[in-house]
C-alpha cells in the first residue's frame, strides 16, 4: 500500500536533513494540533518499517491556555500504537512584572519544558511540528519587524545541550496537512491556539499569502532560495 503523500514529502526532508538516525531517542511535541498529529501519525508509522532502528515517544505540555489532549485524540494515538505522556505547566504565573502574555513566550515556555524532559530522560532529539508555512512566515516576521535574516532550520543542534531540534514537516504547506487531517478523519478532534489570533504571525501569514499568492508550489520555491543564497548580490 503507498505511504500518504505528507509522508513521502517528510521522507524527503527526513533525507535531506539527515533527521533520523540510528539509536536514536527521539522526542515529538504533542500539542494537540493537526500538525503534530500528522508527526506523530509518521513517527508511528514509521517504526513499524523492517528498518526502523529509532525509539520515539510523544509528551503534551498543557497550560492554561493549550488543553489536555482531546480523549477522541488520545483514543486515535493508541490506535497508532501512541501513549503520550502529560505535563502542566504555569505559563501565565511565569510571566515577569511588567511584561505582557504572547505567543512567543508561551512557546517559549512549552518547548523549555520539552528541552528539560528530554535532558532528564535521554532522549538525543526533540520533533517539533512546524511546516514550511511556519518558517516562512517566522522568516518574514524577523525580517520586517527585526532587521535579520533568519528562521526556524529543519535541524539544530543546541551549543549548550546534548539535544537537536528536528522539524520533518519543514517540506509541507500547511493546506496539505490540513487535507491529510481530513481525510484521514482526525481534523475534527484536533484544536488550534486561539490566541494566535493576537499576535504577529497573523499579520505574517497575510504577507506570505499576498508574496506566493496562497499557491504551495511559490511557497516551497521561497523555501528553496533559503537553500540557494547568492551573497555576492546581497549588501
Amino acid at each position: 500500500m503507498p505511504q500518504p503523500l505528507i509522508f513521502r514529502m517528510i521522507d524527503k526532508a527526513v533525507y535531506d536533513y539527515n533527521m533520523i538516525e540510528k539509536n536514536d531517542r527521539i522526542l515529538v511535541g504533542a500539542s494537540g494540533g493537526k500538525d503534530s498529529t500528522a508527526l506523530i501519525e509518521y513517527f508511528a508509522n514509521r517504526a513499524k518499517r523492517p528498518d526502523c532502528d529509532f525509539e520515539f515517544k510523544a509528551l503534551h505540555v498543557s497550560t492554561e491556555i493549550t488543553k489536555p489532549l482531546d480523549s477522541e485524540l488520545e483514543r486515535l494515538f493508541a490506535s497508532w500504537g501512541v501513549k503520550p505522556e502529560e505535563k502542566y505547566v504555569d505559563v501565565l504565573g511565569r510571566i515577569k512584572e511588567g511584561h505582557k502574555m504572547n505567543c512567543w513566550w508561551c512557546s517559549t515556555q512549552r518547548r523549555t519544558e520539552l528541552l528539560n524532559y528530554a535532558i532528564e530522560n535521554g532522549f538525543n532529539k526533540i520533533a517539533l511540528g512546524h511546516h514550511l508555512d511556519d518558517i516562512l512566515e517566522t522568516l518574514l516576521m524577523n525580517a520586517v519587524e527585526h532587521g535579520n535574516l533568519a528562521t526556524m532550520p529543519p535541524r539544530l543542534k543546541y551549543k549548550k545541550f546534548p539535544v537537536s531540534i528536528i522539524r520533518p514537516l519543514c517540506y509541507v504547506p500547511v493546506a496539505r496537512i490540513k487535507e491529510h487531517a481530513e481525510n484521514s478523519g482526525y481534523a475534527s478532534v484536533t484544536c488550534t491556539c486561539t490566541y494566535q489570533a493576537n499576535s504577529g504571525r497573523k499579520d505574517a501569514r497575510k504577507k506570505l499569502d499576498v508574496l506566493t499568492d496562497g499557491i504551495d508550489e511559490k511557497k516551497q520555491r521561497f523555501f528553496q532560495a533559503l537553500r540557494n543564497i547568492q551573497t555576492e548580490y546581497l549588501p
